[in-house]
């Protein structure tokens, strides 16, 4: 048997699905489920399978930096200059070896929240041909085509599946579609003609990863592991092997080829100038390659590394954050733009009660009570296991009322409202909760109201009708019906009046208006025989149902909808009582109470969230497959302007350049598809933002692909989390700002490294050019200029604990090569004049400069001055440097061993094994004088660059 398409049994009938798949209602036996599942393999959604040590390893060579120090390493032992060689190897090693560890921790992180799409389900399986079928509970992996199974509120679907049975069913399709309202399914037996209707439309099937809100249901699995519309999904929009080319590696990348560049012009270079002005050709090899290795930061990919990972650290320690590729932190410090989804991220999946409006359209909780006796009853008198999110909403708002006013009986309490008397509240009771009383005694918290019948909700009539009767009140029924509003209006003859307005109807109806009156919904008289203690209460009265108010009140639920909210019409009826059951034609001749007004219930954290990203200069934009009126709601509640709603329509209309200048004006856009998500994301990043999207569902994969950054809640379906390069373990969104902060921290830190480096390294290498030109002799040995690098290099280590200055934490961080390489250059003018003046210093009180001896001290005194301006520039070019933090310990700490190492290794004893000697008096104090002129001229022509303010991202 081959692996059942679920695109080619979309349309069949029940029992040609299950004549395709070799089964029947009955189920599999264990031997067909056997040969089942060892030709299609477990039922498990492909995921990515995490890297081992050597790709990672080789994967962090790739590094552009790295890569520098693995050529130039090459070129040192092609050179026989071993000792180059042997620094370099070890650097490398280091810097990969501690980035492998950071991300092989980060994925071990994640791997730790995983969880399968669904543990167990409940099958139907016989043991033998001939044997009954037995439910078991099994591990879902074990799923094979062909497996009848049974669903019930809560489960996740396991697999794709073709319902043969189905009882008040609906379903969340999030995760899937985007789309916030919970679909309604049923079993059709015949086959069905839904042309143009999507998969997800389809009423009679269910996909893997949705989850049941209601009802219960019998299905026959179609397809499993990768052939779900789920695994499809995953590996048609999100498997595009390889990460993005963030904002960093493109900065690192210009930096990168030019420094290659000057490396590879530089030993010909020196080579060609020696050779023309001194004749010594290749005597200068190793010199001039020890020169080309002075000018690369040899210690970035440690520093990057550290750093990535102590941030990394912190996040997941004190924030909940997983960092699932480390250089994700540095587009997290480069954003500018976030996208986000609404449902999951923003919103909870659960709505909530906004409002309550007679037919006016006037706030009125008696409609609430009488939402709450038909949510309560349905559920009881139904037998549903438990409330959908609607009725849990309804029964949430009136059990959250508050007490009674003092010396009111316990009865009298609105509809399910707490009492002295200590019983629960209704959601309580919506819960199965038996706390602090019976079901009677609860029973009793909606009005006095005792439950008869009920019809529950039905997709095809799209209402539910709770049949409720007074106690001790004998003869008469009342209707009470719930549902969509224009399946509840067909249902109206007449309209309930309040105010005013019933001296406008005459008082109490004539004829059967009567027994309206009598169920509360007539004149104040009668309304006082219908009452109870803590039943709704009784109104003005009723009026004809018109035409001309049928279309006032569904244009008013429509304006209401493109409010963002979802409004439930309430209506009843008073009938006499009867010992046979009720039918739905019964719901006829209803009297129209008003509205139950309910919205998305926002995230506690997103509000706070929105503000912090605002704060640090981020733009938040809503893309979501959800109502333009239910995205705009959200973001006004949550304290984001909507603005101008932009529908799939219009994605669709305008070619790349039109939609980036939309996108930068826009703030929500509504009914969006997978791939329109991940379009207006490559259409901002192609405009010069730096984006991030947050999303949770299968829905959402290709932005999270398209995007910078990738961010999902730790609760994403598990597909989402493997394509995410950041994952919320927690629930609060302001995670997001403390990562953002992480990221700017490590690209401030390293900008300052580069700074540093990159400037002290360039004059260097320009006075090393001069000097060899300049003097008839190598103005340090090859061995001197390693040793120099190794001590700067390893005093900068110290930049992994820097702390930028606070204003760079308010602002996207973004390394732009033309600004930074500007400045290298004009600061590595100024350190190669410092260092020219020593030469003349040097020149001037080393005696014999020329012999042998004097050489030696000259070596000597130009690396105690090299070390010394290096541990300055640490100090002086540092930003935030003289605010109220200052400079961090380890820092102040490195530069001055790095000065000391300078003044002292010439004058200890491994002096001579190293080409050194002690210098004369003199030069200290000469040495003094040039340094502090130094120190002047740094902060009257660098430090205002430093001090600048960067450009916006």
């Amino acid at each position: 048997m081959s692996v059942a398409d679920l695109t080619d049994l979309a349309d069949a009938g029940a029992l040609e699905v299950l004549r395709r798949l070799g089964t029947g209602p009955r189920g599999l036996t264990e031997a067909e489920a056997e040969e089942r599942l060892a030709l299609h393999g477990e039922n498990t959604v492909p995921g990515q399978r995490p890297a081992s040590w050597p790709r990672r390893f080789l994967a962090s060579v790739r590094d552009p930096f790295t890569a520098v120090l693995l050529c130039l390493g090459v070129v040192s032992a092609l050179v026989a200059s071993w000792g180059t060689a042997c620094v370099i190897t070890v650097l490398i090693l280091v810097s990969c070896g501690l980035r492998v560890r950071a991300e092989h921790r980060a994925d071990r992180s994640a791997a730790g929240l995983r969880q399968l799409v669904a543990a167990t389900a409940t099958v139907q399986r016989r043991a033998a041909a001939g044997s009954a079928p037995r439910l078991r509970e099994l591990p879902v992996a074990l799923l094979v085509p062909g497996d009848v199974i049974r669903l019930g509120p809560g489960d996740v679907v396991p697999a794709d599946v073709r319902l043969l049975r189905a009882r008040h069913l609906t379903v969340h399709q999030a995760v899937l579609t985007g789309e916030s309202a919970a679909a309604t399914k049923e079993a059709t037996q015949v086959p069905l003609t839904l042309t143009g209707a999507g998969d997800f439309e389809r009423p009679h099937l269910c996909f893997q990863g949705s989850s049941v809100g209601s009802g219960s249901g019998t299905a026959v699995v179609t397809a499993t592991g990768p052939h779900t519309r789920f695994a499809r999904a995953h590996h048609e929009r999100g498997a595009h092997g390889g990460r993005r080319v963030s904002a960093f590696d493109r900065a690192v990348n210009g930096i990168s080829w030019i420094l290659v560049r000057f490396m590879l012009l530089i030993p010909p270079l020196v080579l060609a100038a020696d050779a023309a002005v001194r004749g010594r050709g290749l005597a200068t090899l190793p010199f001039a390659v020890a020169v080309a290795v002075g000018l690369t930061p040899e210690m970035l990919p440690v520093v990057v590394a550290t750093v990535l990972a102590r941030r990394a650290a912190v996040l997941a320690r004190d924030h909940r954050v997983i960092v699932r590729w480390l250089p994700a932190l540095h587009n997290l410090g480069a954003m500018d733009v976030l996208c986000t989804d609404k449902t999951g991220t923003l919103t909870l999946d659960r709505p909530v009660v906004d409002a309550c409006l007679d037919p006016a359209g006037r706030p009125d909780e008696e409609v609430l009570r009488w939402a709450a006796v038909n949510s309560l009853w349905t559920l009881q008198l139904a037998d549903l296991p438990v409330a959908d999110a609607l009725d849990e909403a309804i029964l949430d708002a009136a059990g959250g009322r508050p007490d009674p006013p003092a010396g009111r009986s316990a009865s009298a309490a609105p509809a399910g409202g707490a009492a002295g008397s200590g019983t629960v509240g209704v959601r309580a009771v919506a819960a199965g909760g038996r706390e602090n009383g019976s079901w009677e005694q609860q029973r009793w918290e909606i009005g006095g109201w005792e439950g008869v019948a009920a019809l529950p909700f039905d997709p095809a009539r799209r209402v539910s009708t709770a049949v409720v009767r007074r106690p001790g009140r004998r003869g008469r029924h009342t209707l009470v019906v719930k549902g969509a509003v224009e399946d509840v209006l067909d249902r109206c003859t007449r309209v309930r009046v309040t105010g005013g307005g019933a001296g406008e109807s005459g008082g109490t109806p004539s004829g059967g208006d009567a027994s309206c009156a009598e169920a509360g919904m007539g004149s104040g008289a009668a309304a006082g025989r219908a009452g109870g203690p803590g039943a709704p209460a009784a109104v003005d009265g009723t009026r004809p149902l018109t035409a001309a108010e049928r279309e006032r009140l569904s244009a008013m639920a429509a304006a209401r909808a493109e409010e963002g909210l979802r409004l439930l019409a309430v209506a009843v009826a008073e009938r006499p009582a009867r010992l046979g059951g009720y039918r739905t034609a019964d719901e006829q001749g209803l009297v129209l109470a008003g509205f139950v007004a309910l919205r998305d219930t926002l995230a506690p954290t997103a509000t706070a969230a929105l503000s912090g990203l605002a704060d640090r200069g981020i733009t938040v934009k809503v893309v979501t497959g959800d109502h333009p009126g239910t995205a705009a709601r959200v973001c006004r509640d949550l304290g984001l302007d909507p603005g101008e709603v932009v529908g799939a329509g219009r994605i669709e209309a305008l070619d790349d350049p039109a939609l980036a200048e939309l996108a930068m004006r826009t703030t929500v856009f509504a009914r969006c598809t997978p791939e329109h998500k991940a379009r207006i994301v490559r259409v901002l990043r192609q405009a010069g933002h730096v984006t991030g999207f947050l999303g949770d569902g299968v829905n959402d994969l290709p932005a999270l692909h398209a995007a910078d950054v990738g961010i999902c809640p730790g609760d994403a379906v598990d597909v989402t989390r493997d394509a995410a390069d950041t994952v919320l373990a927690g629930r609060d969104l302001t995670a997001i700002g403390h990562a953002v902060a992480a990221g700017r921290h490590c690209t401030g830190t390293l900008g300052t490294y580069l700074r540093i480096t990159l400037s002290s390294n360039f004059g260097n290498v320009i006075a090393m050019l001069a000097a060899g030109l300049l003097l008839p002799f190598l103005p340090m040995l090859p061995a001197q200029v390693l040793l120099q690098n190794l001590c700067f290099d390893a005093a900068q280590l110290a930049f992994a604990a820097d702390r930028p200055a606070p204003e760079a934490l308010r602002r996207p961080a973004v390394l732009r090569p033309p600004d930074f390489l500007r400045f290298v250059a004009a600061f590595g003018v100024l350190n190669a004049a410092a260092d020219l003046t020593i030469f003349a210093v040097l020149v001037g009180t080393v005696p014999a400069v020329h012999h042998s001896g004097g050489q030696v001290a000259f070596h000597a005194g130009w690396f105690t001055e090299n070390l010394i301006t290096q541990a300055l520039v640490m100090l002086l070019l540092r930003p935030g440097r003289g605010r109220s933090r200052g400079t961090p310990a380890v820092i102040r700490a490195a530069a001055a061993a790095l000065a000391a190492t300078g003044v002292l290794l010439p004058l200890s004893p491994l002096a001579p094994a190293l080409g050194m000697t002690a210098l004369p008096s003199a030069y200290y104090l000469l040495l003094g004088a040039v340094l502090a002129l130094y120190a002047a001229t740094l902060h009257l022509t660098v430090r205002p660059q430093v001090r600048r303010p960067a450009r916006p991202a």
